[in-house]
């Protein structure tokens, strides 16, 4: 059982995503600073458990540093929001991605940000951050083009 399925939480936010790509790659998108960047933000730090990663937005002195707490290859991901000073509310909450192989050349994530419930300040923001971010991650593991922040599609995005 996946720490995914053992908490079930109905109000944190959680997305299914079928992936066409294998779940070694959907695993380096997550854990590989290079895929981080390509789908998500600048990033840098380990991915490995243990590790700690640092996600860079809108300011570089002002990172959203997130602990991993787990890095199982290839099934699952968890990390842990310790500072986030541009989004407080994150802090304590903990992203989490278990991935389910379906065959060779494609995979289930099932996503869960435990913590992130319509009770935070930051909830409609961040349901469309993530919504489009986990499209642009199944876009980098299927194509190896993302739609990371500050690209065309994510300014795009933000003017909706």
């Amino acid at each position: 059982m996946t720490d995914i399925e053992s908490r079930p939480t109905a109000t944190d936010y959680q997305q299914i995503l079928r992936v066409r790509a294998g779940a070694q790659a959907l695993f380096d998108a997550l854990t590989d600073p290079a895929g981080l960047a390509s789908w998500w933000t600048r990033v840098t730090g380990s991915g490995e458990a243990g590790g700690e990663l640092r996600f860079y937005f809108d300011s570089p002195e002002n990172p959203c540093v997130m602990r991993v707490d787990e890095a199982t290859r290839p099934t699952s991901v968890r990390w842990t929001v310790t500072a986030c000073g541009f989004l407080p509310d994150w802090v304590g909450t903990r992203p989490t991605f278990a991935i389910t192989p379906i065959d060779a050349g494609a995979a289930e994530l099932r996503f869960r940000h435990e913590g992130l419930t319509a009770e935070l300040d930051c909830i409609d923001q961040c349901t469309s951050g993530w919504n489009h971010f986990l499209e642009s991650l199944r876009r980098y593991a299927e194509t190896g083009r993302g739609m990371p922040f500050g690209s065309e599609a994510d300014a795009a995005r933000r003017l909706r």
